[in-house]
């Protein structure tokens, strides 16, 4: 069993994680835990200009920190109108400490005056492993869609309410886990660590 930890002591992001890896088929080979399991860790200051930079820092410092292999991702969303803001600003947004839907609200009211066709976005996410002996490796999951008007689902968190995935016709909280966990930036980025996963379980 290959004990590893899940960098991030954001809920949804670890009920993704942890939903994705254990359908793959190295669940039996896992054993995850999270940054609430090491509340003596502490927190990382995420100062990078980039999603790569930050997922690495988070990576190593915690790897280093506990001794095990660790896996960090960073993501946000990327708005072209918006010159790709709020980018790794994503989650403080609407300021230190603001809530989903104050940076929803900053979002929205930023994008008032511009139209359906310009309000293209991305969500990126990179996620980096380090290994107990220092190696680092990442991988990249996007997903593309637009930014709406208003907020719609309820299921999800951060951006979700207003980003309209267009092959559905509908945002990541309509569409729920069980589609988004197949077609997000997150879930893609997972599904290519599944085989460096694969190759450490292999060697262990």
């Amino acid at each position: 069993m290959l004990k590893l930890i899940l960098a991030t002591k954001n809920q949804g992001k670890i009920e993704e994680m942890r939903t994705i890896l254990k359908e793959s088929d190295i669940r039996d080979g896992l054993e995850m835990h999270t940054l609430f399991c090491y509340p003596d860790i502490p927190d990382i200051i995420e100062d990078g200009n980039t999603f790569e930079e930050n997922a690495r820092k988070k990576a190593v410092t915690v790897s280093k920190y506990t001794g095990l292999i660790t896996i960090a991702d960073d993501s946000g969303l990327e708005v072209d109108a918006l010159a790709g803001a709020p980018g790794v600003y994503s989650a403080r947004f609407g300021g230190e400490g603001a809530t989903d839907s104050e940076n929803i609200k900053k979002l929205l009211s930023l994008l008032s005056d511009v139209p359906s066709e310009k309000r293209t976005a991305r969500f990126v996410c990179v996620i980096a492993i380090a290994l107990a002996g220092g190696e680092i490796q990442t991988v990249l999951g996007e997903c593309s869609g637009i930014i709406g008007t208003r907020e719609r689902g309820t299921s999800g968190f951060g951006y979700d309410p207003v980003f309209i995935v267009p092959e559905y016709g509908k945002t990541f909280a309509e569409l729920g886990g069980d589609i988004k966990n197949k077609i997000s930036h997150r879930a893609i980025a997972l599904n290519r660590l599944r085989s460096l996963l694969k190759d450490i379980i292999h060697q262990d």
